[in-house]
């Protein structure tokens, strides 16, 4: 079977580039002295896309590390903790902060817009005695962007360190890491820098290395420390042999994200173009607002159920696109438009697929949806 064209919010399809570089030969990473400038420099280029002169680290791991090694790092047992929480993953910082010791105090927002920041303003004036908060800026199942240029600077003010989940929306949406003070960002290799799956990259501002530096208790677990990076360079020493193939592939899709600077306009502009040809044609987003320049999601027509769609776009159409899971598994469908998925023809072919699977399962639809997507593009 020809390999689906993948048009997931992550992992995206990787550019040709980037596989010619997973393909290099490769040295001994803890040997060879080349091999640490090259991470040096991989990660200056990483400080450039994020916007800081923060430190930046590549780790060994899906997206998920690096969002536990921030909390292992930085929460002591009985540390207060703020977790904005208005999806799945935002409310799943819950889950690390309590791992660690840490105590949870949730900021719960509408889970079907934005983090409304008058509202968080109005809860910090009485509730602000937090070592850190988490936040997500853009919430990949349910397709919704928080404004974390507003939140962030809000947190430090009351000194509260500000840990982001990134993965879904660097390269996507705006970011300024030291603008906006944010302490830790946290992405991933597979979502708009359309890498494979494998690495997590993460920036640590003075603060929260002086944090994790000054604990009174030792850091749970070794692969999780970040303390232990602390001095890699100056020592040419790295904690765990590196996965160098896949940081050649890294360095290759940050290249290209880097030399494209149409990148942000494109996913802004491709975005509306398939909310608004969605919601033209009478299907319902999920989002009432916040939406998301990586991600689309929408509502499973009535009637029909999301396994038959899936179905239908894979076997009929070859195109493969994502439902949810948690509290919308079933309820919708997720059309991923970033890095290497964020260029009209994908988009048109993915939409003249859902047209077609849609109303053969008997969902009357206003419009055909490549056609729409054309006019709005």
């Amino acid at each position: 079977m020809k390999n689906p064209l993948i048009m997931t919010p992550g992992p995206t399809y990787v550019n040709e580039e980037v596989r010619r570089a997973l393909s290099k030969e490769i040295t001994n990473p803890d040997l060879d002295l080349d091999f640490y400038n090259f991470y040096r420099e991989t990660c200056n280029k990483l400080k450039q896309l994020l916007n800081t002169k923060n430190d930046v680290l590549i780790l060994s791991g899906e997206g998920i590390l690096g969002l536990e090694a921030a909390c292992a790092s930085l929460i002591e047992p009985g540390d207060r903790v703020l977790v904005i929480d208005n999806g799945i993953f935002g409310n799943g910082f819950a889950d690390f902060v309590k791992m660690y010791g840490g105590e949870v105090v949730v900021f719960r927002g509408d889970y079907e817009r934005a983090i409304d920041v008058e509202e968080l303003e109005n809860f910090l004036k009485e509730n602000h005695d937090f070592k850190l908060a988490t936040l997500v800026h853009c919430e990949t199942p349910s397709g919704i962007t928080n404004p974390v240029d507003k939140i962030c600077p809000i947190l430090k003010k009351h000194g509260i360190l500000t840990v982001v989940d990134a993965v879904s929306a660097i390269g996507g949406e705006p970011l300024e890491v030291d603008k906006w003070q944010i302490d830790m960002v946290i992405g991933g290799s597979q979502k708009v820098l359309s890498a494979p799956p494998g690495l997590t990259f993460l920036s640590i501002s003075a603060a929260a290395w002086e944090k994790m530096l000054m604990r009174h208790t030792p850091i749970t677990g070794y692969y999780c420390n970040l303390t232990i990076w602390k001095n890699w360079d100056e020592e040419k020493w790295f904690p765990y042999t590196q996965p160098i193939s896949d940081i050649y592939g890294l360095r290759a899709a940050v290249d290209i994200l880097l030399e494209d600077t149409e990148a942000l306009a494109r996913h802004r502009r491709i975005a509306e173009a398939v909310r608004k040809t969605l919601t033209d044609s009478g299907l319902e987003l999920y989002p009432k607002g916040g939406f998301s320049n990586t991600v689309t999601t929408l509502m499973v027509p009535e009637a029909i159920n999301f396994k038959d769609v899936y179905e239908g776009m894979l076997k009929e159409h070859g195109v493969l696109i994502a439902g949810a899971f948690g509290f919308l598994k079933d309820k919708v469908i997720r059309i991923g438009h970033m890095g290497e998925n964020c260029y009209e023809e994908k988009l048109y072919i993915t939409l003249k697929g859902l047209n077609q699977v849609l109303r053969n399962l008997g969902v009357d639809l206003k419009g055909e949806l490549h056609k729409l997507f054309i006019e709005n593009i």
